[in-house]
């Protein structure tokens, strides 16, 4: 018997706000377990999937004039080809969408083993060149010599 693929759920979904806050665009962006997707266009439309998994950082941006009408946009920068850094523009309740997808990027990305190791002044293995160097190894004596 042939299974039936499961519809993916949706968790989220929202339009890029415009004027005065409302949602008078064509970028749509849907958010389940597994990707992100941003959907532009009318006439020639396009659609960008990220794989959560590969987003590697989340960041909340806020205008004076965002906070006034409750909009933020959602910074992520990922290791997807296609959208390395990219922006979720304009969408209503901003802190609680990047909770909610902050959340599901961990979940994804242990359900699919994806660790990433840390580097700090660009170097992957810390301070590279202000740390001494780690000792030589020198074999112990042979006794019977």
């Amino acid at each position: 018997m042939a299974e039936k693929k499961k519809k993916k759920e949706i968790l989220w979904k929202d339009r890029k706000r415009t004027f005065l806050g409302l949602p008078w665009s064509f970028t749509r962006y849907r958010l389940d377990e597994e990707s992100l997707t941003v959907e532009t266009g009318f006439f020639n439309s396009n659609e960008d999937e990220i794989r959560l998994y590969r987003i590697t950082d989340v960041t909340l941006k806020r205008s004076f004039g965002q906070k006034l009408l409750g909009i933020g946009t959602i910074h992520c920068d990922s290791s997807d080809v296609t959208m390395q850094n990219f922006d979720i523009k304009n969408v209503k309740n901003p802190k609680k969408v990047r909770e909610l997808l902050s959340r599901l990027v961990n979940e994804s990305r242990l359900r699919n083993r994806v660790f990433t190791s840390e580097s700090m002044n660009g170097h992957p293995h810390g301070l590279e060149g202000s740390m001494p160097p780690p000792p030589e190894f020198e074999p112990p004596e042979d006794p019977e010599q």
